[in-house]
């Protein structure tokens, strides 16, 4: 029972790392057991807390590349304020005229769309047939205002998916709006 593979209660790294001499004086007595293998359960809580850990280095790096920006062009703007209490997938950073300087890895994944594609172009782009006039009417007069606001907008993927997207829209100035940030969802 000492040996049989079924008792383990963790993962063996010791038996890999025997030289071939060692391993073939302890191959005999670790034997496969006939019972049913039930699966690591301590590993998904594992992956899951990877994840989480993930996500929130590629938020942080995502906001301090804004912050560059911040200092780059002295925004006025809180930028901590602004991120504070937004889940967001997606950054897309403009300027004046709303043409992509920046997007993160997040645009990708949601749009299918290259950084590299998606550079000097609007985020009209992103629209398509169904894309409803009235939502897109209303997201250009609030980018008129110069005032934040959330809108929903029925967004196509590069693969002609279409997908909702909840989009938080904040302008940035320095002494006037000089660029806009859109902290964008699929929902």
């Amino acid at each position: 029972m000492k040996n049989n593979l079924a008792n383990m209660m963790c993962l063996d790294f010791f038996t890999p790392s025997q030289d071939e001499q060692d391993y073939g004086t302890i191959k005999e007595v670790i034997k496969p057991s006939n019972e049913i293998q039930t699966p690591i359960i301590s590993f998904d809580f594992y992956i899951n807390s990877f994840t989480t850990e993930v996500n929130k280095l590629n938020r942080e790096r995502d906001i301090n590349s804004i912050k560059e920006f911040s200092n780059k062009f002295q925004w006025n703007d809180n930028l901590d304020e602004i991120f504070k209490d937004i889940d967001f997938e997606t950054i897309v950073l403009t300027n004046e005229k709303q043409e992509i300087l920046w997007v993160n890895a997040g645009f990708k994944e949601m749009t299918g769309y290259t950084k590299t594609f998606a550079l000097k172009k609007t985020p009209s782009f992103l629209q398509g047939k169904n894309t409803c006039e009235i939502t897109k009417k209303r997201i250009r007069n609030k980018i008129l205002t110069n005032e934040p606001f959330k809108e929903i907008v029925l967004n196509y993927k590069k693969d002609k998916t279409p997908y909702k997207c909840e989009i938080n829209v904040f302008p940035l100035s320095h002494k006037n709006t000089t660029h806009y940030i859109a902290l964008e969802r699929a929902i």
